[in-house]
């Protein structure tokens, strides 16, 4: 039997392997850079992540006698997207209990990839803020503390926008280098791994109400604070590497409009008016668990599907 629904129809060669490591490939520079801001440690905690990541779905499916998927390069993207979201700071043992959380609870315990509702990753790294929050917002470089580019704005202050752009100042492994970043999604969008629609609507529906919220507020707002806010945290690292996740994002056009709208939105509430200066994870969290409802309300009607008289079809 033949299941058909409505377009989009998506036809392509490209397999999950090629897409995924596609995606491995585009990681590689903001990676590379946390390693060399960061030092040893942030090697330590991206290995960790991706080999606990890889052998807890390994050992899931030997377990539970399904077909072997860690080829296909999946287990070593949630790897990598979970260590870009956290602290060089992060120990061993939280590595380990973030990836196992993102691999077996996340993903496996809903049917394996393209089964799971919401991105694995970020729901590990959610899951540390609320178990380990101090240790999660740790963001010491060379044993000196010191507070992140968004808690600064949050603050009033307005930190220098070329330090921001390369990277130099504290923050999450993968989310310093607004540079390494687009370096990276340039490449997915070259290799057309993702479209510009998600990453795009989220970035300028965030800036936009940043804007709003603040003028509403009676604050000021001036160019260097939406530029400070555009580059640092994870608003770049976020829309390019994680809404555009094909599983967790929506498939129909109209949708990714209305999905990156909404994320604009929750980071924009989340950093201004919450008490954190960062609302990314949990705006693409949130939004992950609406995208059944988008699609139903943005999907393309049946072609030759008309209304009788008395509003039936």
């Amino acid at each position: 039997m033949y299941n058909v629904s409505v377009s989009p129809h998506v036809r392509a060669q490209n397999t999950t392997k090629s897409i995924m490591r596609d995606v491995v490939i585009a990681l590689l520079p903001t990676l590379a850079f946390g390693v060399y801001h960061f030092g040893l440690n942030a090697l330590m905690v991206i290995a960790v992540c991706v080999v606990t990541c890889v052998l807890s779905e390994l050992l899931f499916e030997l377990l539970a006698k399904k077909p072997i998927t860690v080829f296909d390069y999946s287990a070593v993207v949630t790897g990598m997207i979970l260590a870009i979201n956290l602290p060089s700071t992060a120990t061993w043992w939280m590595c380990v209990l973030g990836s196992v959380f993102a691999i077996v609870v996340v993903k496996m315990f809903f049917g394996g990839l393209g089964q799971n509702f919401m991105n694995p990753a970020l729901a590990a790294r959610c899951f540390l803020l609320i178990s380990f929050a101090s240790r999660m917002s740790d963001f010491s470089i060379d044993g000196v503390s010191s507070a992140t580019p968004l808690a600064l704005l949050k603050a009033g202050e307005e930190p220098d926008l070329l330090t921001l752009f390369i990277g130099y100042h504290g923050g999450c492994i993968g989310e310093v280098s607004a540079l390494a970043i687009l370096v990276g999604a340039l490449y997915l969008i070259i290799k057309k791994v993702i479209t510009v629609r998600i990453p795009f609507t989220y970035i300028i529906s965030t800036l936009v109400f940043i804007f709003i919220i603040n003028t509403v507020m009676g604050n000021d707002v001036t160019v260097n604070y939406m530029a400070g806010q555009l580059l640092s945290g994870g608003l770049l690292v976020g829309a390019f590497f994680m809404a555009t996740d094909y599983v967790t994002s929506p498939i129909t056009p109209k949708g990714q409009y209305v999905y990156g709208v909404l994320l604009g939105l929750l980071t924009a509430l989340f950093r201004i008016l919450g008490s954190s200066a960062e609302g990314v994870s949990y705006a693409i969290i949130i939004c992950n668990l609406l995208v059944p409802i988008i699609e139903k309300i943005t999907v393309s009607k049946p072609f030759g599907c008309e209304k009788e008289k008395g509003g039936k079809k």
